[in-house]
């Protein structure tokens, strides 16, 4: 099973650790990881904004992406959230493993 990085940005505290907890509680990630603030420059719709946000770094399979994607897309604020997957080439074996593990569904949910 291949293990995927994804990265996205919530605006505060509060629903970043709302969706930590959903996708979670869903087996879609195996852990969320919750940045400090960041600071994020960008252009949309032609100007160039300022902003905080709150980094998330989710750790799930290539299996559980789409999913994984979709529950984002449902749950977060932005009209176009950042979700960025990046393939995670190497790693401890027994978290990667893990993180396989703790994302499959139970057999009676499938």
């Amino acid at each position: 099973m291949d293990t995927l990085l994804v990265l996205t940005n919530l605006p505060d505290q509060d629903q970043a650790r709302a969706l930590a907890a959903l996708l979670v509680e869903q087996r879609l990630a195996a852990c969320v990881n919750i940045l400090a603030p960041c600071a994020s420059v960008y252009r949309w719709q032609g100007q160039v904004e300022a902003a905080q946000e709150i980094p998330l770094l989710i750790k799930t399979t290539s299996a559980r992406y789409a999913a994984l994607e979709a529950a984002i897309r449902g749950a977060h604020p932005y009209e176009l959230p950042e979700i960025i997957a990046v393939p995670v080439t190497r790693g401890l074996p027994g978290y990667l493993a893990w993180v396989a593990d703790a994302t499959d569904l139970p057999l009676s949910s499938c």
